[in-house]
């Protein structure tokens, strides 16, 4: 070993941040893994690195004994104070097992450490790099994929994008230009692991904040979203500024503002009704484009209500496969039943009638 190395651990702290003294620390307990693997030594050994000179020394650690069992870990007392009359039973005492050619392995063994420093550096540098982007949309290009992923250049990463984080019915091709959510980042053994989504709610909030600049400022806020990726979606906003309406700002003139949005989800269907303080009001609007007549609560759950529309408009309320409902339900959040005014009515004589009926027996 020489100064070469020292020169080496000084450039590697100036130029990839790592500190010399955390890679000597490194350096030093893989040399003694070393000397023991190539020496079959089993004893306390330690490993002396001289920072000024670049020389390495081993050393063997052995306890002052009144008696030795094992000479590999223990030194007589007499021993002890043949080389120093201080020592006492329990001291422990250094002896130099520096073999010659200890110098080759020693070197193999620092690169090796070295290198797996840089690597540990370089992927702390991405993970704190990508960490930024988390709850973020970035555009990255399509690679290729397998039986569990679609995997997505980010430029210094691999993003993972999985089935159930794909819009269904999209397809994935190589050089493809995607945006995609960023929605986990984790630092496994084997480098930063990006998790990315085209499904997940947030990044339709995303991208109404790069495409409208009044939800970007705060002017009209995103209170809910309910989302069946590639299908459709349902988006909640109020104003909060006096004057400002929320979902013709959103939707923008002709419809242009919300038509980018939907292309860049391949046509995926969007609802944006405002939202009101009035529950009643929030989720007949939610409910739309279906006219909603009456909304009922249940004196026995405030989160479930009944909602009664039009006899012409009760499968427009429920939607293809209950789909309107599931996602008035969803952006609401509460439990909604729909009736047409028919079946409505028709329930409510049922009621008072056996209303009736239970006060006439209790009369009797």
């Amino acid at each position: 070993m020489s100064k070469e190395l020292l020169n080496a651990l000084d450039a590697l702290e100036e130029e990839k941040g790592i500190k010399k003294q955390v890679v000597l620390e490194a350096l030093e307990a893989a040399l003694v893994s070393a000397y023991k693997r190539n020496y079959g030594q089993a004893q306390n050994v330690e490993v002396d690195f001289d920072q000024r000179g670049g020389n390495i020394h081993v050393y063997a650690v052995r306890e002052v004994v009144d008696e030795v069992f094992d000479s590999r870990l223990e030194v007589s007392l007499k021993e002890a104070l043949e080389i120093n009359k201080a020592y006492e039973v329990g001291d422990t005492i250094r002896f130099e097992v520096t073999p010659k050619n200890f110098g080759r392995i020693a070197a193999q063994t620092a690169k090796q450490v070295i290198m797996q420093r840089v690597r540990e550096a370089e992927r702390g540098i991405i993970y704190d790099e990508y960490i930024q982007y988390e709850n973020e949309i970035v555009t990255g290009e399509v690679e290729r994929h397998d039986h569990r992923y679609v995997y997505v250049n980010l430029g210094r990463v691999e993003a993972v994008l999985s089935h159930q984080d794909q819009i269904p019915g999209e397809e994935y091709k190589p050089h493809d230009r995607i945006k995609v959510y960023i929605y986990k980042v984790e630092n496994t053994s084997k480098g930063p692991q990006v998790f990315v989504s085209r499904s997940h709610p947030d990044l339709l909030k995303r991208l109404f904040e790069q495409e409208i600049p009044e939800i970007f400022d705060g002017t009209v806020e995103i209170v809910s979203i309910a989302r069946e990726a590639g299908d459709r979606a349902k988006v909640a906003v109020r104003s909060n500024s006096e004057g400002v309406d929320p979902v013709g700002t959103c939707v923008g003139p002709r419809g242009e503002r919300v038509q980018v949005i939907v292309n860049e989800l391949k046509g995926e269907n969007m609802d944006i009704v405002e939202w009101r303080d009035s529950p009643a009001e929030f989720i007949s609007n939610a409910l739309n484009p279906a006219e909603v007549l009456n909304v009922v609560f249940d004196p026995k759950n405030e989160r479930a209500c009944t909602v009664v529309v039009p006899d012409d408009q009760l499968s427009l309320a429920i939607g293809k496969r209950g789909q309107n409902a599931r996602l008035a339900a969803k952006l609401t959040g509460f439990k909604i039943d729909i009736k047409s005014e028919t079946e409505f009515d028709s329930s409510a004589e049922d009621e008072n009638e056996e209303e009736v009926a239970n006060q006439t027996t209790d009369n009797n």
